[in-house]
């Protein structure tokens, strides 16, 4: 046993069906959890569970805009030890351009399902003593862009949200994190890449020593903060950019 090791725990998946969320199924699975795999469609849901080994991952479809979904879905999973939210949307909208409906297109999805969700988990004592929980966020929380107001802000809600976890549930070990990300190559990514010009993708792309991420990198921290190996982090925000905000460019 190695201090990654996952052998034995439970770990719930939002946005299992595609991108972060399906890889963090895969690779927590890769180190012996369990996996509940949860999203909206169905299909891919089944998809991500077929390439698990083991008996007892399962998924559970839910929309977690709907409060009854969310309680169907915590009435249905035993005792976690660990959550990884990876459920959320991009979408790029100047200041003039907010309406009430963008506002909540974004934060019910990037924040208030998330809240909603650990409200009802935690309510119902379904978090076992030294679960982990894992945030998916990004850099933008942090170095907000021109078009990002809401994403940008819906991400720092969602670490301020963190660590509140991480000073409630402390008195049973309970830790919450977050990962902030820079670009990855996500099904996300693909469509910013349709809906800009080559050129300019090119360009941005330019600016990360590294390259850009893969949902095998934000995989692997989770696994880290899954893992025993974290068990004296909380309440933080992991930055994972290949460089990008050293701004040598």
């Amino acid at each position: 046993m190695t201090p990654f090791d996952l052998k034995n725990k439970t770990i719930l998946v939002t946005g299992a069906s595609s991108g972060i969320g399906r890889q963090v199924a895969i690779s927590a699975n890769k180190m012996g959890a369990n996996i509940i795999a949860t999203g909206r469609d169905e299909e891919r849901l089944k998809e991500t569970i077929d390439l698990l080994t083991g008996e007892d991952s399962q998924y559970i479809v839910a929309d977690l805009l709907e409060q009854n979904d969310i309680n169907q879905l915590v009435e249905k999973i035993p005792s976690l030890d660990g959550v990884v939210h990876c459920a959320g949307i991009v979408r790029p909208y100047p200041v003039k351009f907010i309406s009430t409906d963008v506002l909540h297109q974004i934060f019910d999805i990037n924040y208030e399902a998330q809240v909603l969700l650990m409200s009802q988990i935690t309510r119902k004592k379904k978090l076992n003593k030294k679960a982990s929980i894992v945030f998916s966020s990004s850099i933008a929380a942090d170095h907000p862009y021109k078009g990002g107001a809401l994403y940008a802000g819906s991400k720092a809600a969602l670490e301020a949200f963190s660590k509140v976890i991480a000073l409630e549930f402390s008195h049973m070990e309970i830790r919450s994190n977050c990962i902030a990300s820079a670009m990855v190559k996500t099904p996300m990514f693909e469509t910013a890449e349709t809906q800009g010009t080559k050129e300019r993708m090119d360009e941005h792309i330019k600016k990360y020593p590294l390259g850009v991420g893969y949902p095998e990198d934000v995989a692997n921290t989770a696994i880290y903060l899954l893992s025993n190996a974290s068990k004296w982090m909380t309440g933080q925000t992991i930055t994972l950019d290949g460089g990008f905000l050293l701004g040598d460019f």
